[in-house]
This record gives C-alpha cells, structure tokens and sequence, in this order.
C-alpha cells in the first residue's frame, strides 16, 4: 500500500495554487475540471505519483470557506532549511505562526505555518 495524496478543500483554488507552488516550492501537476458535478481539482506535489504523495486541491463551486474543525492537526513536509521556507513563505504573503526552533523536549528544529484556507502546515528540517 501506499499513501496516494491528502484531499484539501479551499475557498479559492487559485490562491491556493500560488501558494503551494510559489511559498512551498511545490508543482502544479495537473487539474481536473468537472462543471456538471461543480468542482475542480488541483494536485501539487514535489513530484508525481507513485514516487510522491500528492495534495489534493478541492474547489467546490461557490463555497470561500469551510470550517476545519477540532480533529484536523496539520501536513508535515521535510524541508532543508526551515528558517528559509518561512522567509520564503513570508516574502509571498503567507503566515509563519510558529517560529523555527526546536521542538519542545527536543531537539528537532521545526516551524509551522498556515496556508490561505487555515490548513496548518509542520515544517521540519532534514
């Protein structure tokens, strides 16, 4: 078995687009349009299926915003150069809500940060 890809919806699939690709690096791998059924998808990722799992970008249409709830925790992305990412994420209008550091009773240096819909996004050094 393999993990094929997390399903997000949002508010505004071209924002988001921006920015997984423009604040995360990631690529936009393809986009699948259904008007019948009123939605459209996008996946980014670091590369495609099956060597990657994928984000799944959910634009149902005419709905800007949904409640994420108690249960959703975040994506967690391994990243080089985490102080980095979060300038990179900061320079593109995105949010750094946990400052990089170390974990607490840790030693792992990680930060957090919210993409445009609130999704909570751990990244962590490798």
């Amino acid at each position: 078995m393999r993990l094929l890809h997390t399903m997000l919806r949002v508010g505004d699939l071209q924002r988001s687009i921006d920015f997984y690709t423009r604040a995360l690096g990631m690529t936009l791998l393809r986009t699948t349009d259904r008007p019948e059924q009123k939605y459209t998808l996008a996946f980014v990722g670091y590369g495609n299926n099956p060597q990657h799992a994928e984000l799944e970008l959910t634009y149902n249409y005419g709905v800007t915003s949904y409640e994420l709830g108690t249960a959703y925790g975040h994506i967690a992305l391994g990243v080089p150069d985490v102080a980095a990412i979060c300038e990179q994420v900061r320079a593109t209008g995105g949010v750094v809500s946990r400052e990089p550091g170390p974990v607490k009773g840790g030693s792992t240096f990680i930060a957090f940060v919210v993409d445009p819909d609130g999704y909570k996004i751990e990244l962590i050094q490798r």
